[in-house]
This record gives C-alpha cells, structure tokens and sequence, in this order.
C-alpha cells in the first residue's frame, strides 16, 4: 500500500481526527497489529527493565545480609533490634523521595531520561553499601538505591505502556515485575554461594558490587533506544515522535495511522494540570484508582514479607533452611509472574486481580492462623526473648512436616501477588491516567506506595515483638479481602484497549469504549 492511499483512513475533521465506521476502524487495527515487527520494541522494554532488575536486587538486599550483620565484629557495622529494622526499611524511604521526584522528572526529562537518570544514585549507594565503614554508610546506601528504585517505579511502566501497542502491552507490562523478580532471585543465590567461594568475595560487600552490574548495562543499552512518542509529541517534537514509532513498528507497517490518533489524543490536552482541572472525573478517577491500588498492595504486606523473608522462616522453624525457603519463593514468584504475563491479555485484568486478592487473602489468613495456634513445640514464635532479626537464640530444629505450613503459605501468598496485584497495580497505573498528568501522577503514585511500604516495614519488628507474628498476617489477610472488594467496585477492564481508548472512558464515562 502507497503511502498516499493509507491518508483516507484517517482524515480530519477540524481540529482532531476522527476514523471512518467502527467495523472498519476494528479491522483495520486487527490487521495492523497483526503487521507490526515486535523485535525492536522487545529490546527497548528490555534494556529499560533493567532497571526493575537492580530495584529488586535492592529491596531483598537485608533479607541474606541482616544476619550477617549482626553478627559482624566490627561494632560499628554490627546491626541490632533497633537498628536492623532501619536498615530494612529505610530504602523505603529513599523510594518515596525517588518517586516525589519523578513527579518533576518524567515531564522535564521524559521517560528514558528518568530511567537513565536512576543509575547515578543507584551506582552511588550500591559503592557506599560496598565500601562502608560505618552505620551511616549502610544507610545512606539504602536510601540512595531506594531512591533510585523509586525513580524506575514511577517511569519505567510509563515508558513501557507508551511505547506498546494494545496487542503486547499487558504482556510487557508484567516485564518489570518478571526482572524485579529475577534482580530478588539472583540475590538470594548470590547470597547463599558467594561466601563460600575463596577469596574471591567479602561477603556482603560484593553482593554490593554485583548489583553495579545491571545499572551500568541499562544506561548503555537504553543509549541507543528510543524516547516515548508521546512524550515527543507533548513537547512539540513532531518529527522525532514519528521517527520514534517508526522505530519501534517498522518502517513497512502503517504506523501513521497509530501516530495520527496518538497526535490528536495529544493535541486534546495541555501540557499543564491547573488545580481547578483536578475536579474534573477524567483526571481524578484514574488517579484515585491508581493511588489506591498502590496502597492497598503495599498494605497486603508484600515489601515486609520480601524484606524479612528469611527471618520469618527462621522464626517459624520451617522444615528446609531458610535461604533455600527464600529461592524457592522467589522461583514461585517468577513462575507466576510468567503466568500473569501471558495471561493479562487473554484473561484480562479483573480476573487476575480477584484471583490474586483471594490466594493472598487464604495464605495470610493460613500464616496467622498456624502462629496462633500451632504449640511452641513446633513454632519457635511463641520464644521469650527472641527478636524476630534476633541470631542469639536460633529456633529449635523443626520435628514436624507441620512446620511446612508457613513455607506453603509463603509460597501461595507471593504466586497470588505475583499473578495479579504485582505486576498489573504496575500497569493499570500506566493504563489509566491520562497523558496530561501521567508524569505527576505516576510519581505520587509511588510516592504513596513507598510510604506505607516505609511505614509497614519501619513497624513490622516492633509489632511483631511485641504482640506475636500472627498480627501482622491477620491484619494482611483483612487487607487482601478490601482488595477484592476494591476490584470489583472501581478498577475498569482495560484488556486490549489503546491508549487514547481508556482516557475517552474516563472523559466520557461511557463503557462502550471499553468493550
């Protein structure tokens, strides 16, 4: 087909475009996905999830080294019961501040640049965790890779969702769950086998330098990709957006039809948000929707399970090791995260969410329940004077295959997270907000997200000395039952829908966009 025989299919009509009859426009969207060339956009998702790979190698980062700090001669790197807890959380709290950053940077710096930008604190506090000398280096190199992660939550799936097409882009939605789950995995394996190689590593400082390893790879690699069109086209750059689709769709495919709906969803909105605008349903549903999926996941308790993974296992007496309990959640975790992956655009996405919400709802309910009533003969929870990062008093050898429960329930918690409320919270929020604040309101979404996870973890120790492991899996399994209650009464279907589709939903509130 001539370039100029592809113009009649979309032509304009004032100041938008406007398609020909809906059968049409159906067919023809069909038959340009079934057109496009994927490889190109593939390896622009790939190069930027790396990112999400070192986010994940961060967040578990305590999980193998707390004990090794507690019982490091050095006092001045030697953690305890009130200091462990802070060495958990407080990366947290650099994702927080990464987040509210990147409420600035996706709109100054765009997409790329922003996941770029995360390397420089991330290559900084990954040196500091390295090289530390003292408390205060710990730390600060918490906070500064936490920063960084914050960074990539809030640009990465932004990036992704607006370089996609409706065809894929559940599919690589799920990517930076998948690479944060392999970052998790690859730590945990390094943490069981790089001490026991001689003198080649120093333990817990070379876990440090092999996370520099994924930040420098997504900086060269995302050199050579392209920006957002979206993004291009917000700021004016006509000609570098085409480029930029042409790029990712291939130069034989009628990629000027996508590019003409993407200009005219563009062209419909101001670069600024006013306050006054903020009261209109079509930019505050989807952030209120956005804001309280992130929320509600990081209440269901994931961040301080993934934090303490080893430590709960230690504390609960399961039958293996701890560590090996630790990779074989993580590999469930991948596994259904794989899962989610190729069944978001088939399935959908309420579907997956309401499975996810009650697996977790039955595990935490499960883990609180076993706590409780298990006798302390098989649960060393119930120990006097025994902290929950505590090594001083190790738990007594499992006797019981009973002590497999909380190692299944572990297992079914994070499958359920991993299939629905961990990778699709990620996307929805990239779906669902409109391309006038996407860039704000992506980064006070992780901003919200960061903060309850802080607060959970900074809380999860003390809570658990002082009332019992069993609190805190009840209360997640109260919190996994408002997210299914919170699915089905305010999260839209946006299985196979573009872009420019979900925002007229909201503009309009009509569901026919959505069908």
């Amino acid at each position: 087909m001539e370039s100029g025989d592809r113009q009649p299919l979309v032509r304009k009509c004032g100041s938008s475009y406007r398609t020909f009859p809906e059968s049409t426009a159906r067919r023809l969207d069909k038959e340009y996905l079934r057109s496009l060339h994927n490889k190109r956009l593939y390896l622009a998702v790939f190069a930027a999830v790396l990112g999400n790979f070192s986010f994940g190698f961060a967040l578990v980062y305590p999980s193998p080294v707390i004990p090794a700090l507690e019982a490091h001669p050095s006092p001045g790197l030697r953690l305890d019961q009130h200091t462990a807890p802070w060495f958990g959380s407080v990366f947290t709290l650099g994702a927080a501040a990464g987040g509210l950053s990147t409420m600035l940077l996706n709109d100054c710096l765009g997409r790329k640049l922003s996941i770029m930008f995360s390397a420089l604190p991330s290559a900084l506090g990954y040196a500091l965790l390295a090289g530390a000398q003292g408390l205060w280096m710990l730390l600060l190199g918490r906070v500064l890779t936490g920063y960084a992660g914050g960074v990539t939550s809030a640009s990465i799936p932004v990036y992704i969702s607006e370089i996609s097409h409706p065809g894929v882009r559940g599919m690589l939605g799920a990517c930076p769950q998948i690479m944060a789950v392999l970052g998790s995995l690859v730590l945990y394996a390094l943490g069981k086998y790089l001490p026991g190689l001689p003198r080649l590593v120093l333990d817990w400082r070379w876990l440090a330098v092999a996370g520099e390893v994924p930040v420098f790879a997504m900086v060269l690699l995302l050199c050579f990709m392209p920006n957002s069109p979206r993004f291009l086209l917000s700021q004016g750059k006509e000609e570098e957006a085409l480029g930029s689709l042409c790029w990712l769709r291939g130069e034989d495919t009628d990629y000027a039809r996508e590019y003409e709906q993407i200009k005219d969803s563009v062209r419909k909105q101001s670069r600024q948000v006013s306050c006054a605008e903020l009261k209109d349903p079509f930019l505050y549903k989807p952030i209120l929707i956005a804001g309280g999926m992130r929320f509600l996941q990081q209440l269901s308790g994931v961040t301080c399970i993934l934090v303490y993974l080893q430590p709960i296992f230690k504390k609960t007496s399961v039958i293996l090791k701890a560590e090996y309990d630790a990779a074989l959640v993580g590999l469930v975790r991948l596994s259904a995260v794989a899962i989610a992956a190729v069944s978001m655009d088939k399935a959908g996405r309420k579907i997956l969410l309401f499975v996810s919400a009650g697996v977790m709802l039955v595990s935490n309910l499960t883990m609180g329940l076993y706590i409780y009533f298990v006798p302390a003969s098989h649960n060393s929870t119930n120990m006097p004077n025994m902290t929950l990062v505590s090594s001083a008093h190790p738990p007594a050898e499992p006797t019981n295959y009973i002590t497999l429960i909380p190692l299944l329930a572990t297992m079914f918690f994070i499958m359920g997270y991993a299939m629905g409320w961990g990778p699709i919270t990620w996307l929805l929020m990239s779906e669902i907000l409109p391309l006038k604040a996407r860039g704000v309101a992506s980064g006070l979404c992780v901003v919200v997200s960061w903060l309850t996870a802080f607060t959970l973890t900074q809380f999860f120790l003390p809570v658990v000395n002082a009332f019992g492991l069993e609190v805190p899996f009840l209360f997640f399994a109260v919190i996994s039952a408002g997210n299914i209650l919170f699915t089905g009464c305010c999260v839209p279907e946006t299985k196979g829908r573009s872009l420019e589709q979900i925002e007229a939903f909201f503009r309009t509130g009509r569901r026919s966009f959505l069908r």
